[in-house]
């Protein structure tokens, strides 16, 4: 039976950690393994077991002796692929508004919604 470690699957990285230098530097672990940011402390992405392994070392690392917990899960590639996404922009993001005239009716949508699953996102 060939060995699994070469093969890359989904992980998800999802950490608590107090100290924010700490904390930065996990951040820059995780984009140094070509980890795409997906929430302030959580990562997702495609690594093979002996980069999660490598990975989880070098955290510790830079974590030292500070409080942490750091998790890296691995996702098999079916549920990956069924996997809902809600991505939505805040009203920070809205265009500045402009005065209505007296015809407009219908206030406008202030945000745009995004719900998609991975086919979807292609």
């Amino acid at each position: 039976m060939p060995s699994s470690r070469g093969v890359r699957i989904p992980v998800l990285v999802i950490y608590d950690i107090p100290h924010d230098g700490a904390r930065t530097k996990v951040a820059d672990v995780c984009l140094d393994y070509g980890l795409d940011r997906i929430q302030y402390s959580a990562f997702a992405g495609e690594l093979t077991r002996t980069h999660q392994e490598e990975m989880l070392l070098r955290i510790k690392r830079r974590v030292g002796k500070r409080a942490a917990k750091v998790y890296v899960v691995p996702v098999a590639s079916d549920e990956w692929a069924r996997r809902l996404i809600l991505e939505q922009a805040g009203p920070e993001h809205d265009p500045p508004a402009t005065a209505a005239s007296p015809q407009q009716t219908k206030a406008p949508a202030r945000h745009q919604s995004q719900l998609k699953t991975k086919a979807s996102a292609a």
